[in-house]
């Protein structure tokens, strides 16, 4: 392996984290990344003679990618091996709204205003009054009812005092497998809020697991073991955030998750 596929290889894992949340689901997230892996491996000296954080060179050529891509749908599309023109799909022609896009970047991947400014390829100060816009917008989200799955009574506390600061109602706290099942069952959450390593051994994917059996409803998984869920080996959530977390990553977490599918727009957006 070169050394510039070990280090988008070492990198993959928080590149898929933004675009599904940035696209919403899993699939979306994974093919845009896909797509765009595409033409950074075919040329590899955009990354491999970069200079500086790898990590902040490797989401400024995945937008520069998609900005080049932009609107080359027909004749100007990309060819396939076999000759036949690539037919991108409408949906993932384009990325959403720059306002997501400077939003996830500050605070689910916590780049600073100036390597926003880099990676957009956008003077700073529309950076910042486009980071304060979308904030306005996500955390004015009509109410929702949120269910916390968490075996750390404080962490369980505070996660639920953000989730009321943003006007919203818990409507359960749970710290086992089968507690948290049930109390899905009984009060049909508009959105989930779960860890991975829960009491007694229980585990937090197999409780959402077993959730989605019943409703389906989008999930944010809040962990201190992300690597359990980037793995690329089976299906992931669209949204993870990484403990420990600044309040406002959750805030923005929770209106982000809800302004794109809505409070009873039910939606796989998770495992």
């Amino acid at each position: 392996m070169s050394s510039t596929s070990e280090t988008i290889a070492t990198l993959l894992p928080y590149l898929r984290r933004y675009a599904r949340a940035l696209m919403g689901t899993q699939d979306e997230g994974d093919r845009s990344v896909a797509l765009c892996l595409q033409t950074l491996l075919s040329e590899p000296a955009r990354i491999g003679a970069a200079e500086g954080d790898a990590r902040l060179v490797l989401f400024a050529e995945f937008h520069r990618v998609w900005r080049e891509m932009d609107g080359r749908l027909g004749a100007d599309a990309p060819m396939q091996d076999d000759g036949v023109r690539l037919q991108l799909p409408i949906c993932v022609s384009a990325l959403p709204a720059q306002e997501r896009q400077v939003l996830l970047l500050a605070s689910l991947e916590g780049f600073s205003i100036e390597e926003i400014s880099l990676i957009l390829d956008m003077p700073a100060d529309e950076v910042l009054r486009l980071l304060n816009q979308a904030r306005e917008h996500v955390w004015r989200q009509a109410a929702a009812e949120i269910l916390i799955i968490e075996d750390d009574p404080i962490i369980a506390m505070n996660n639920a005092q953000i989730v009321e600061d943003l006007g919203h109602k818990v409507v359960g706290v749970a710290s086992r497998k089968d507690q948290a099942v049930e109390l899905a069952a009984s009060v049909s959450p508009t959105l989930v809020l779960a860890d991975i390593k829960l009491e007694r051994g229980d585990n937090g994917v197999a409780a959402v697991r077993e959730i989605l059996e019943r409703i389906a409803v989008p999930v944010i998984f809040v962990t201190g073991h992300p690597e359990m869920l980037l793995t690329g080996e089976a299906i992931e959530p669209a949204f993870v955030i990484t403990k420990p977390f600044d309040p406002d990553t959750l805030k923005t977490a929770i209106g982000h998750v809800l302004s794109l599918h809505g409070p009873r727009q039910l939606a796989a957006a998770s495992v």
